[in-house]
């Protein structure tokens, strides 16, 4: 697929359904997940996408189901492989439901880690960021930028070229592990397209060939990215979505102030997706959480939380958004140049990445 294609993907799959109505489930379902008492949530963090008012939401909706929440730090390899180890342990340690990277879900459909379940609002979800027969489902996405600490980087970079300039020395880092956390394999991927290469086994290849010249150069620093490190100086500069990013901005409250920038070029957007444990000891608070998260007020509980949700073009067109919702959205130049690889594309990318970081880059992020 060209570059070109590529944005005209981004069109296509803003183009959602007809609007098919609110969350409005049955009581079957409810009593059902009441029974069970338990939903097993992992890899969310509070400040990622405003989930911990998502979760607040739905504790507050159903108040008799206990939401036990399994490490908020753990990247999508880690979501698979903790569905894997748990298959035949129905304790607290199994998670019911994840939120996986687009390339993933496929991942998880062929080995059989995961259930079909289609939510009331299904016909929202644009058909390219869903499997037709409900294993995954697309959930909101984001683009990919840089957060920095203007206390201590004076000229802000605008593009990931200018991150190579030795006055970036020991100042980027990711927000996850390369080899394991969707959101850092995208960031290479991100960093592979922007002078125009084709997003998937090129990309991959030359987002590492740029890594490797950045940690070569000492710009490139090896602990995980996050809202902390960047305040305490040790990451001043951190790719991330745009969400993450703008949500710990928030959270740092001007100490030390921080700008969010999407870098020129081609805007690299990234598509999460849901899913339901093949494995769930909930199956049914499971299926109650996915049709919380595809209600009005789910989709709304993300875009609080800068996320546009899966939803998102028809609830606007519905008149479900409040207007102070799309005023505190990020400007709109950013998005228009959005490039939405397919599943893939980000599959050969994905491949590329973790299988030649060690190798091109050698650095061991943790």
């Amino acid at each position: 697929m060209t570059m070109k294609l590529a944005l005209a993907a981004s069109v296509s799959l803003a183009a959602m359904g007809a609007a098919s109505g609110a969350f409005a489930q049955s009581a079957e379902l409810v009593e059902a997940a009441k029974a069970e008492g338990m939903l097993t949530t992992i890899a969310l963090p509070h400040n990622w996408c405003g989930y911990g008012d998502v979760i607040a939401g739905f504790k507050a909706k159903y108040p008799e189901i206990t939401v036990n929440e399994l490490n908020p730090d753990a990247g999508s390899a880690d979501e698979l492989e903790a569905i894997r180890a748990n298959k035949d342990n129905k304790g607290p340690q199994a998670p019911d439901v994840i939120d996986v990277g687009l390339a993933f879900g496929p991942q998880a459909k062929d080995e059989g880690l995961i259930a079909p379940y289609k939510v009331e609002t299904w016909d929202e979800i644009p058909a390219e960021i869903k499997d037709a027969d409900g294993y995954w489902y697309g959930d909101y996405y984001g683009v990919m930028s840089f957060g920095v600490n203007t206390d201590l980087v004076q000229e802000v970079p605008k593009s990931w070229e200018a991150l190579l300039d030795s006055q970036y020395a020991n100042a980027f880092a990711l927000a996850g592990d390369p080899r394991a956390s969707n959101q850092a394999i995208l960031a290479v991927m991100s960093a592979g397209i922007a002078d125009g290469t084709e997003p998937g086994e090129a990309s991959g290849k030359k987002g590492l060939e740029f890594f490797g010249k950045l940690n070569e150069a000492g710009g490139f620093v090896p602990v995980i990215g996050k809202a902390g490190t960047i305040a305490q100086g040790q990451t001043p500069i951190v790719a991330a979505w745009d969400y993450n990013l703008l949500s710990w901005r928030d959270e740092l409250k001007g100490n030390p102030p921080m700008e969010v920038v999407i870098p020129e070029g081609p805007s690299l957007a990234g598509v999460y997706v849901q899913a339901i444990s093949a494995f769930a000891p909930h199956p049914n608070a499971a299926k109650l959480w996915m049709e919380y998260l595809y209600s009005d007020e789910g989709q709304l509980g993300w875009l609080k939380g800068y996320c546009h949700p899966a939803r998102f073009n028809a609830m606007v067109e519905a008149g479900k958004i409040p207007q102070d919702l799309l005023d505190a959205l990020p400007p709109a130049e950013g998005y228009a140049r959005a490039v939405f690889p397919t599943v893939e594309q980000q599959e050969a990318n994905k491949a590329a990445v973790t299988a030649g970081w060690d190798g091109v880059v050698g650095a061991n992020v943790q």
